[in-house]
Order: C-alpha cells, then sequence, then structure tokens
C-alpha cells in the first residue's frame, strides 16, 4: 500500500532548524579518586583509565587477552548420556530437586575461578600537590582524554589515547612552567596472592619495560582450589621523548628533570596473538618512534571518527555543557531531567563499543576492556544468557557492523568447543554451548546451582546475532559462509537434544532452565529444571526458522533441513499464555519465589526476537505487557542490564513514557560518575543495552516495517537523529520538533521496497541501489 497523505517528496531535504550537533563531553572539575571515576579509552585491544590525579598519575592498562591458563587445562565435566536419560526421567516423575542436584553433580564443573586480568598501571610521579583551575575530560568526538590544571600560576596538559591504527596508547605531558616536568615514570602490576606477576626494567634513559605472565594462584574449579601457575604472556613498553630537559635510567624507572614537553608511546603485545611477541612489539615501536604526537593524534581520530560520526543524536537542550557530568548524574538522582546527559550516555555506549571491539579483537567482556583485578567480579568473562548478546544488541542498528566481527570469530571457536561437548558429553551431534565460557572457549556447564547456570539456550541466542547480521546487511556471502556453518551445528544439537513431552508429545528441550530463576514445583520446593522452559522453546523454534529461511535464500537443500522441518512443526510453543494473561516462564504454570525477578527470559521472543509483535500476535503482546507489568509490580527490573532490557521492552511497545521512565531510572541508580553502568559492581553490558534501548525508542525494523519514532517521550520534544540502520541495509535520517516528524531521509545501499511507518499512515518506498529518499511532514 503506498500512501503520501503526510508526506511531500523533494529533491532535497529543507529542513534547516537542525541545531549543531552538541559537544560530547565528559567533563569533572576533580581527578578520579576510585576506580569508577577514572575515564576509559580504547583501541578494541588495548586501554586504560586515566585518574587525572595530579601529584601521582595513576594510568591504568589493559589488554583483551590477559587470561591464566590455556585451551587445555580443563576437560569435559563426567557426565555421559546415560545420566542425561536418568535426569530425564527424574523430571518426568516429578523430582525436580533430584534432578537439579544431578545435574550440577554429572555435567557442570561447578564454580570456577579463571578471571581476565588488569595489565597493571603506569604511574607518573609529579609532585603537583597544590593546583588551580583544574579540569578533566573525555571527549567522545575524538576519543581523547584531557587533563588541564595550573601548578604556581603556570599551565599544565595532559593528554591522552589509544590508537588502534598504531596499536599504541600515547600520552602526552606539556608543562609552561620554567622549571618544567620534573619526576619518575614507573610502571607496575599488582601480585597474584602476594607472588611478583612482572619484571620491571629500564633498557635505556628512554625505554621502560614490563614483562610477565598471568597466572590465578588462587584459581579454582569444580568449587575446590586449583592454582594456575601458567597463561598469556606480555611484554609492555613505554617509550619516552622529552623536548628540552633531561631522562634518566633508574633501575626500574625513569626520572625527568626540567622537561618542557613528554611523550610516552606505550606498546603491548601478548603471546595469544603472536608467537614472537617481543618482536612484534619492536616492530610496532619502530612504527611509531619517529612519528610526532600530532601525527599519531591525526591518524588515530580520523580511524576513530570513520566509525563514531557515521550516527548523530541530538536532544534539545540549551546549556548542553554547563555543569560538570557527575554533577548532573547527581541532579537527576534529585528528580532533574537532562535531556543532554540523556543523548550523551547513548554516544558512551557506541564509543565504548569501538573502543572494546575491532576486527581481530576479542570481543567485549563483561566489563568491556577495562578491568582493574587479577580476581574481577564474575571472572569479567563471557556469559552468554544475555550479557555478551547484549553487547552487541547496538552493533548493527548504530552503524557499528564492523565492531560486530569479534563477536562472530569467537563464537566459531565456541562452535569447535561446543561439537567437542555435544559428542564427548551428551552423545549428540552439533555444538552444544552452556552460559559461561572464556578466551579458552570451554562448552562445558559451569555452576554450583542448577538455577544459575545449567541452561544451555547460548548457542541459539548467539546464532540471532548471525542472522541479525545477514537482515541488517543482506549480505549473502556472511550467510552461506558464516551463518549457515555455524547454525548448521546448533540446530544439530537441538535437534537431537529434543524428547516428546508427555502430554502431548511434542518435541521439547530437557532438562530445560530459565536463566538464573526458580518455579515452585507441586512438592513446595523451590526448583530450576523441567521440560520445555519457555526461553528454550522460544530460541529453538527460532533457530529452526532461521534455518529454514537461510536455505531458502540460498537454494539449498542439506541433508539436516528435512530433519529441522518435520520436528518445528511438531515443536511444543513456548508462547502460551497462562489463567492471569502472563505469558508462562516454564512448560506449567508455576508458583514463582522471586516474583520480581530481573530476568526476563520468557520475553525473548518479543525482544531481542521478533515473533511477538503488535501487528501479527495482538494477543501474545498483550500478554507480554500484562508480564512486565507483574514483574514491576513485584519490584522487577533492578539496576544495570536489567533496567536497560526494560528500556527495550518498552520502546518494542511503543510506549515513550515507560521507556523514558527506565532511562531516567538507569540514569538514577546504575550509572557511576564516569558514566559505567552500575550493576553494581561495574558491568559493561548496561551500557550497550542502554544505547541499543534509546536506538529503538527512535526507530524499529523487526516486523518488516520501518517504524519512525515509535516510542518517543513527551520530554523529548525537538531533536534529530542521523546514521541509524534500519534491516534491509537502509539508513535513516529523522528531525522532529514539538513532539512530531518533520522531515526525514531513507538511504538504499542495496535498492528494494521499503515500508515506511510514521504513527498510523504506511508507506511504500520504491528505491535504487544508493538512491535517497527524502520528504517532510506537512
Amino acid at each position: 500500500m503506498k500512501s503520501t497523505l503526510f508526506l511531500l517528496f523533494c529533491l532535497l531535504c529543507t529542513f534547516g532548524a537542525q541545531k549543531s550537533q552538541a559537544q560530547t563531553l565528559l567533563w569533572y572539575e576533580k581527578p578520579a579518586n576510585i576506580w569508577e571515576e577514572a575515564l576509559p579509552i580504547g583501541n578494541g585491544r588495548s586501554g586504560a583509565m586515566v585518574f587525572g590525579q595530579t601529584s601521582k598519575e595513576r594510568i591504568q592498562l589493559n589488554e583483551d587477552s590477559l587470561w591464566p591458563g590455556g585451551p587445555d587445562d580443563w576437560g569435559l565435566a563426567e557426565g555421559k548420556p546415560e545420566d542425561l536419560e536418568f535426569i530425564r526421567q527424574l523430571i518426568l516423575q516429578g523430582e525436580n530437586k533430584k534432578a537439579d542436584s544431578l545435574l550440577v553433580a554429572k555435567f557442570s564443573r561447578k564454580s570456577i575461578t579463571r578471571s581476565h586480568q588488569t595489565l597493571g598501571d603506569l604511574w607518573l610521579d609529579l609532585g603537583h600537590e597544590q593546583v588551580s583551575n583544574y579540569k578533566r575530560e573525555l571527549d567522545l568526538d575524538r576519543a581523547l582524554v584531557k587533563v588541564s590544571y595550573k601548578v604556581d600560576g603556570y599551565d599544565f596538559f595532559q593528554k591522552v589515547f589509544s590508537s588502534a591504527t598504531d596499536q599504541a596508547i600515547v600520552i602526552r605531558l606539556e608543562s609552561k612552567h620554567p622549571k618544567g616536568i620534573n619526576g619518575k615514570i614507573r610502571l607496575s602490576r599488582p601480585e597474584d596472592d602476594g607472588y611478583p606477576t612482572v619484571t620491571v626494567q629500564t633498557t635505556s634513559n628512554q625505554t621502560l619495560q614490563m614483562d610477565g605472565e598471568i597466572t590465578q594462584r588462587r584459581g579454582q574449579i569444580d568449587s575446590k582450589p586449583y592454582p594456575i601457575l601458567h597463561g598469556v604472556k606480555f611484554q609492555t613498553i613505554a617509550f619516552i621523548e622529552n623536548v628540552s630537559g633531561k631522562t634518566f635510567q633508574k633501575g626500574d624507572h625513569i626520572e625527568v628533570e626540567g622537561v618542557e614537553v613528554i611523550t610516552i608511546k606505550l606498546l603491548t603485545n601478548t603471546s595469544y596473538y603472536h608467537h614472537d611477541f617481543h618482536r612484534k612489539t619492536q616492530e610496532q615501536l619502530q612504527n611509531i618512534k619517529h612519528q610526532t604526537f600530532e601525527e599519531l593524534e591525526q591518524r588515530h581520530i580520523k580511524d576513530y571518527q570513520s566509525l563514531f560520526h557515521r550516527v548523530k543524536f541530538a536532544l534539545e537542550d540549551p546549556n548542553p555543557l554547563d555543569i560538570p557530568t557527575d554533577a548532573r548524574i547527581q541532579a537527576v538522582k534529585e528528580g532533574k531531567t537532562d535531556l543532554y546527559l540523556e543523548s550523551l550516555l547513548f554516544d558512551f555506549g557506541r564509543y565504548l563499543l569501538i573502543s572494546s571491539s575491532r576486527p581481530g579483537t576479542l570481543p567485549a567482556n563483561l566489563q568491556g576492556l577495562w578491568n582493574r583485578h587479577i580476581e574481577a567480579p564474575w571472572n569479567a568473562d563471557y556469559h552468554l544468557n544475555i550479557n555478551l548478546q547484549m553487547n552487541y544488541w547496538p552493533a548493527e542498528v548504530s552503524n557499528l557492523s564492523e565492531v560486530h566481527e569479534p563477536l562472530f570469530d569467537y563464537m566459531d571457536q565456541l562452535i569447535l568447543s561446543g561439537k567437542k561437548t555435544a559428542q564427548g558429553t551428551y552423545g549428540m551431534r552439533g555444538a552444544a554451548l552452556a552460559h559461561g565460557s572464556d578466551i579458552w572457549h570451554m562448552t562445558f556447564l559451569q555452576a554450583a546451582q542448577a538455577y544459575w547456570g545449567s541452561w544451555l539456550g547460548a548457542g541459539g541466542w548467539m546464532m540471532q546475532h548471525f542472522w541479525e547480521r545477514y537482515l541488517f546487511t543482506k549480505d549473502n556471502g556472511f550467510l552461506e559462509k558464516r551463518f549457515l556453518p555455524a547454525m548448521e551445528e546448533v540446530a544439530a544439537f537441538y535437534l537431537d537434544w529434543l524428547v516428546p513431552y508427555p502430554e502431548d508429545g511434542k518435541w521439547v528441550s530437557s532438562p530445560s532452565t530459565s536463566p538464573e530463576n526458580s518455579f515452585i514445583n507441586t512438592k513446595g520446593e523451590s526448583v530450576a529444571s523441567t521440560m520445555g522452559a519457555a526461553m528454550d522453546q522460544q530460541i529453538i523454534a527460532e533457530v529452526f526458522d532461521n534455518y529454514i529461511k537461510a536455505c531458502e535464500i540460498l537454494d539449498k537443500n542439506p541433508p539436516l533441513l528435512a530433519e529441522v522441518k518435520e520436528k518445528r512443526k511438531n515443536l511444543r510453543s513456548g508462547l502460551r499464555i497462562g489463567k492471569d494473561g502472563r505469558l508462562l516462564e516454564w512448560d506449567q504454570e508455576y508458583e514463582e519465589p522471586e516474583k520480581g525477578h530481573r530476568h526476563m527470559s520468557h520475553l525473548y521472543a518479543f525482544h531481542p526476537g521478533s515473533a511477538i509483535t503488535k501487528s501479527k500476535t495482538p494477543e501474545l503482546f498483550d500478554a507480554v505487557k500484562n508480564t512486565l507489568d507483574y514483574r514491576l509490580a513485584h519490584g522487577g527490573a533492578g539496576t544495570g542490564w536489567s533496567r536497560a532490557w526494560l528500556i527495550n521492552f518498552a520502546a518494542r511497545l511503543q510506549d515513550g513514557e515507560m521507556a523514558h521512565e527506565h532511562v531516567k531510572k538507569l540514569i538514577e541508580i546504575s550509572l557511576y560518575p564516569n558514566l559505567f553502568d552500575a550493576h553494581p559492581p561495574f558491568q559493561i553490558d548496561g551500557n550497550f543495552g542502554y544505547t541499543a534501548g534509546v536506538a529503538e525508542m527512535l526507530l524499529q525494523s523487526h516486523d518488516g516495517i520501518i517504524h519512525l519514532l515509535p516510542a518517543i517521550p513527551k520530554e523529548w520534544k525537538s531533536g534529530s537523529i542521523t546514521g541509524l540502520k534500519a534491516r534491509g541495509n537502509y539508513t535513516l535520517e529523522l528531525y522532529w520538533a514539538d513532539g512530531k516528524l518533520i522531515s526525514a531521509s531513507i538511504f538504499s545501499a542495496l535498492g528494494g521496497t521499503a515500508k515506511v511507518k510514521y504513527k498510523d499512515t504506511l508507506m511504500e518506498v520504491e528505491l535504487g541501489k544508493g538512491e535517497k529518499f527524502e520528504f517532510e511532514i506537512q
């Protein structure tokens, strides 16, 4: 259906009232006293947290591959197919508690401590005690941290960035003081349970070197101590250049005296990425040794802005930079609405994703890249029951398809590991993926209790990211070479995993859990294991459906296809409505011990899935609303990623006021002063989930229609968003004022027919390859 009732086609967009993009700055009037106040930089692989201290500056360093152990340290759990069959029989007999216990005993390696770790710290002992005119800022537009203040009335400047182009962290210090810069430059790393972890030495008046190997002396597996005394080896070199003054080699540090300008070029390489990582560091150092700071900075900014500038978001705010960022957060806690902070946090999520995930690196972990610990919370690993996936929710819609690549590379390795687990543990085809993993791609269960770690839906959920990449790009090469091989392994496992449900003979997952939640069984016990929990059924349905669609698109008929089609026809639905109008989370209508649980797993088919939509499944859509209302009435959502998920849910409900309520709530209760997500402790998924949620408020395309401003709140009265992507490889620009869309454009990279909807009016737009359609609302 074509409609131009509200549209005036024009050759050029004439919306001339668009405000220029406000500066995207986090800024503060004092140094960071704690890590959660420091400012992050990163190039995908190496990063840092800049404190901006004046007397003893701390730049805490990170590299994404610093893990203890190796890929062959631990074998599979002891469970065998006959143990699985016994557990299934226990569930059929109503012995869920025994099934939970045996599932952990036989198929889990229980609690594990094997953590991503800090690289250490660069210390700049400057001795600036009495300072004035202090300012510290993170410029999201240029990915730079700047610190400025006066010492004895003379200006001092510091600038720090992490370059993906040159694989280096670069620091510049400049003083206008007649005595110049005086002090020490040091490298250090925390001990591992009382044992030194590095050696630090100076190799010249300009070179500071730190060498080490990652260990985990307080490691554990099977909930028992398991010291890990080997791991990734690394080397860090800080090359120091000075203008005027002198530098002195002093054992494990370098002293500077009377220097006007210092440039520090810091490089790190590891045995994970390079067999001869020492040589790699020297090659990189030679490449940048004679490059000026300005040259390195310009290359860094050009590379970074090629990604960051793709999307620009602005909300009307008369004074976007009038008060420091920490004061802005405090004002929101006191009830103020801050539109600039809301848009800044959206940009911050994009900044963090670009900074912690680049082609060729590891994917962003639970803390992205920024981790100060030897033993991090939850190991700063990869949790596949929402956290890792949420990290990448913004990737496609915010026009950052390249930074999605590390997730696909990681998944390819998980598939290889998962095939060993599927065959060796369960006696099944395909690849079995559990809820947690790390750099070494383990795929066995790791849970001391069944309710939080005995879930096997991870493979299917991860495959959704492959499918979404295809939907956004329409890249048939990716579909054939990356999606289909991985999906065949995931689908094959689920085909073997399914068993008949006793009541109707339909196929269900068993044992099946709903991530980190439990129910009250007929014996009054709080248990986790059942048959056909809603999320498992929804994910498996999605896997089968997307596999079938991919085969149709590619005109392929692999041997697995007929089996997938047959079992899909008789798969028990994970979309069942209870007597009170809510979606059921398990196979039956059980009581819940935690009615406001933070996970909303049984709403997977609504978001991030797309099986439930307002137009196609209105009864299920209403059931989603009832489910969310019930959870929230009982204290649901809470902090961090859970609150971010609520923003996305509300956006999909096309309820702008509800979405904005959760936007404000996330800022009020889930932000540290540096805008990191406070779960607490810090987890980066809430930052990424927020950015994805804001994008969902402004543009949706999951149901085959491009919805413009589907969930815009009243307080977002005027604004603009450019560069957002819609499925079908469309790029959108939207401008609105007084709460109404006034101008928009849609660009098609491939050509096609786009269905575009604003409020109640739907139109079809025919576009050729590389063509742009622009219109105004009259």
